[in-house]
């Protein structure tokens, strides 16, 4: 008997050395997508989670590159305008997404029924878009919105409405700023930067009636909007801020909150998650969550940003990407993530769906009012005045990087108090036109 079975034997080898071969040769096969992300938890955990992804695509392997903000912008701006080919798939903002696609960058994402596109928060479907084309799709989104401390409220026996205006911002203010025992009515961003205190004031100049540029793409600046609006930020801080304003962002603004000093706080609505987290936040029991406030239209008023995953148009490897791209931005994504870490943790801000799971509505106190925001968000009508610009707390145009930033620095000066309001509106007028001249956007 054992004699008989040795040409079986045989057989058997010789087809497990040609399975062998051919696995190995599979293994040759397999597309690497090279993934430019941003260093930030959500992101660092997609990596953690993409083993999953990898397993359901043995013929997929992904290699990330993993940046500061600032330098991950940089390296992909530079890779996709000079048509480099470095990178598959690349994490970009809301502002870069309808500039790179209207200038044939980017490839159109096609998506299945299962990926349910419909799903998606029509704000920030519409922000990544250009013609009802989408070219790139949401990892996480977000808007701004008003974090308080109730407990203060209370006692100053203010009832802060879901919508509040900003001068009921700086009554209440006045009632709960307490430097002597360490409580600051009111923080706000003043640290420079087109993101920094540029996309806090661009809010704020548009609820006061103002715009970046005109329909002739003449800059505004020294308009009655943006002087009446940085005149109101400037006393409003000065008069009840903490000290040294002009150099807080959002990270520094988050550790005066979570330590219990901010009265209130107007910022982007992923802040909420860590202000009301007992592990981090002293107060989190006491924070409460308002839309943010308004001057003379709603319009403008919350910030629309997201963080995005795109193909670029040269891509060898579109179809991998395609799938990768559809898997991380799933509906399928957020619940492992609510699995593998809590639904606390999920990116939020992309899709209607999680706001309407219970279990995410039992652990984001806050969602309600996040997705209040992001629904009110418009980045094709945010301005009182008809703009030529697509964008809320930006313009998208390329040039708006140089402006942005060179307007940042003159504001935080004049918080700073080392000029005046006019001055620097003037100041930043004069960059701003010479900017737009120069890009022949007018004569």
């Amino acid at each position: 008997m054992p004699r008989s079975t040795r040409p079986h034997t045989r057989l058997a080898l010789a087809v497990a050395a040609l399975a062998a071969s051919l696995c190995g040769a599979a293994a040759h096969a397999q597309t690497e997508l090279v993934i430019a992300t941003v260093n930030n938890g959500h992101m660092i955990e997609m990596q953690k989670l993409s083993k999953n992804f990898e397993q359901a695509n043995p013929d997929i392997k992904l290699k990330w590159v993993t940046l500061e903000e600032g330098v991950l912008r940089q390296r992909v701006t530079t890779d996709i305008a000079t048509k480099g080919g470095q990178f598959d798939v690349m994490t970009i903002g809301m502002y870069e997404a309808p500039i790179w696609g209207k200038k044939g960058w980017l490839q159109e994402l096609k998506t299945d029924a299962a990926y349910d596109v419909d799903d998606l928060l029509p704000a920030v479907r519409n922000g990544l878009s250009i013609d009802g084309k989408l070219f790139a799709a949401p990892f996480y989104g977000e808007s701004s919105m008003l974090m308080y401390r109730k407990d203060l409220a209370d006692k100053a026996g203010v009832q802060v409405p879901e919508r509040p205006t900003w001068p009921q911002i700086k009554d209440l203010a006045a009632k709960i700023h307490d430097p002597k025992n360490g409580v600051y009515g009111i923080c706000l961003r003043g640290k420079p930067g087109w993101g920094d205190n540029m996309a806090f004031l661009t809010t704020l100049v548009n609820t006061f009636g103002g715009q970046w540029f005109d329909m002739q793409w003449k800059p505004q600046l020294e308009s009655k909007p943006w002087k009446d609006a940085i005149t109101f930020y400037v006393d409003l801080l000065k008069n009840y801020g903490p000290p040294g304003s002009s150099a807080n962002s959002f990270n520094e603004i988050l550790a005066l909150t979570n330590s219990g000093k901010c009265g209130m706080w107007v910022d982007a609505t992923i802040a909420a998650s860590f202000v009301a987290d007992p592990k981090q936040s002293k107060v989190a029991d006491q924070m409460a969550f308002a839309q943010a406030p308004t001057m003379n239209t709603p319009k403008g008023a919350n910030w629309l940003w997201s963080w995005n995953l795109a193909i670029p148009a040269g891509s060898k490897k579109v179809e991998a990407a395609q799938k990768f791209i559809t898997w991380s931005t799933s509906k399928d994504y957020i619940q492992l993530v609510a699995k593998t870490n809590g639904w606390a943790n999920v990116p939020t801000g992309t899709r209607k769906s999680t706001y309407a799971s219970p279990e995410f509505q039992k652990a984001a106190r806050f969602a309600a009012a996040e997705k209040t925001a992001i629904d009110s968000a418009n980045p094709t009508d945010s301005t009182l005045p008809k703009s030529p610009y697509v964008g809320v707390q930006f313009a998208a145009i390329p040039e708006f990087q140089a402006i942005g930033i060179a307007v940042g620095q003159q504001m935080s000066a004049a918080l700073a108090g080392k000029t005046t309001v006019d001055a620097a509106l003037k100041a930043s007028q004069v960059t701003a036109d010479r900017e737009m001249k120069k890009a022949g956007y007018y004569k």
